[in-house]
């Protein structure tokens, strides 16, 4: 008999306890859900890159590197960005450059400018003398106008965008609206805006950045209108909504590439990186300025034009060089 229980004690001592077959069974299974996360994860990642890569356009829009100005040292890694956007009802490449923003990313990719150059004001274009800046584009493209803006300002520009306003409708529709900040109430296309935050699905977005006639000031009044929406739209991409939302994520990404052209140095990788690095970005990090102008008048051709505040047009290039915005006195930030 004792013979017998030693045996089993034996045949039990070579198998493993119930407990440790259980512990190694979850084992296995934790790791194989680990591997279909990680898997799954890079494979929705290179979905993503897949989207981008096929939908966004490069070409030649930079100036030559040879005619930028020189990058001061204070400005250590901020980055200004030529956004160039078209109504649908026409097209960048036929000449009309509808909205013209500079945004300015500080160093520490903590806060964002945009700056809106009203298609009217009047600046002196490289080879052709004072004119336009809208002008600009149909005398030489997307590099002259780059080239304009370098002139004014003082800053290189690091990377341009182009898109149409359709793209923007989609990418609105896209992450389900945006809350846009309404400075100057107006009914446009049949929607009425009033004074506030008011949520805008894409067709009403379409009509609020397109309305100038209403505005106190017109063109000037809706290009802060962009730059209200521009805002609105930045925010809501980079949220947690968006960003945590595969399928939101997907769509957005798809619709706001569609129609988007960016120069040849603009990786996807780039992209990735610079989104990345601002997820953080919150309302009030994102600031509003209007390039400086004293008033209206008419040119020698007898066109109507914005007239530069060249002082002021100064103390703006000054604070883009040094990445000093924060301290420019007419920054605009939304309640």
């Amino acid at each position: 008999m004792l013979d017998d229980l030693r045996s089993l004690d034996r045949a039990r001592e070579g198998q493993p306890s119930r407990g440790r077959r259980v512990r190694r069974v979850l084992v296995v299974v934790v790791a194989l859900v680990l591997v279909l996360v990680v898997g799954g994860v890079a494979a929705y990642l290179l979905f993503l890159n897949h989207t981008v890569a096929s939908n966004v356009k490069h070409e030649s829009l930079l100036p030559p590197v040879a005619d930028a100005p020189a990058r001061k040292a204070a400005a250590k890694d901020a980055k200004n960005f030529l956004l160039v956007g078209s109504d649908s009802r026409g097209t960048v490449a036929n000449g009309r450059s509808d909205v013209i923003v500079l945004v300015h990313v500080d160093s520490d990719r903590g806060h964002v400018y945009l700056v809106h150059f009203p298609r009217d004001l009047y600046v002196d274009v490289p080879g052709h003398g004072k004119d336009k800046i809208n002008a600009a584009y149909a005398y030489g493209g997307v590099p002259l106008l780059a080239s304009t803006l370098q002139e004014l300002v003082g800053v290189p520009i690091d990377h341009v965008g182009l898109i149409g306003f359709d793209g923007f409708q989609k990418m609105t529709d896209a992450v389900g609206g945006v809350n846009v900040y309404v400075e100057e109430a107006s009914t446009s296309a049949g929607y009425h805006f009033a004074k506030g935050y008011q949520h805008m699905d894409g067709a009403q977005a379409l009509a609020f950045v397109r309305e100038r006639k209403q505005l106190s000031e017109g063109d000037i009044s809706r290009g802060r209108r962009q730059q209200a929406f521009i805002k609105a739209l930045m925010l809501k991409g980079l949220s947690k909504d968006v960003l945590t939302n595969p399928v939101t994520l997907a769509q957005f990404v798809d619709a706001g590439t569609q129609n988007l052209t960016v120069d040849k140095g603009f990786s996807v990788g780039d992209m990735r990186s610079l989104a990345f690095s601002m997820r953080n970005l919150r309302g009030s990090d994102v600031a509003f300025v209007t390039a400086p102008f004293t008033g209206f008048g008419t040119s020698p051709a007898g066109a109507s034009i914005d007239l530069v505040d060249e002082a002021g047009m100064q103390q703006l290039g000054q604070a883009l060089q040094n990445d000093r915005m924060a301290d420019y006195k007419d920054v605009t930030r939304t309640p």
